[in-house]
């Protein structure tokens, strides 16, 4: 009898494991001295990305696959939810020769 039990207890342990979901990240991209730091980055669908402007002029986050366009008010920050795997390369639209890459696993 009471391994019976025993056993139904584990199977709903084990049950409600896979159930509840994994807890999301929140990552931080900076932009400073222009310069998009980390430079390369891996994130998860779901995880939050906090964009950080510390420089005194506005940034962009813009996807060069159309993905995702976050504006930056100098000294400002914004946050988005990572929607879509794959490897994105985005730059700073007012400044070209900011960028960086950001892999996105399922």
């Amino acid at each position: 009898m009471m391994s019976g039990r025993l056993s139904s207890i584990a199977f709903a342990v084990a049950l409600l494991s896979m159930a509840v979901p994994a807890h999301a990240a929140t990552i931080e991209i900076t932009m400073e001295n222009l310069v998009i730091s980390p430079a390369e980055l891996s994130a998860k669908v779901g995880d939050t990305i906090a964009w950080i402007n510390k420089d005194i002029f506005a940034h962009t986050a813009t996807a060069k696959n159309g993905d995702f366009d976050v504006t930056l008010p100098p000294k400002k920050a914004v946050t988005s939810v990572v929607k879509k795997a794959g490897t994105v390369d985005y730059y700073c639209r007012y400044h070209p020769n900011m960028k960086a890459t950001l892999k996105i696993e399922p």
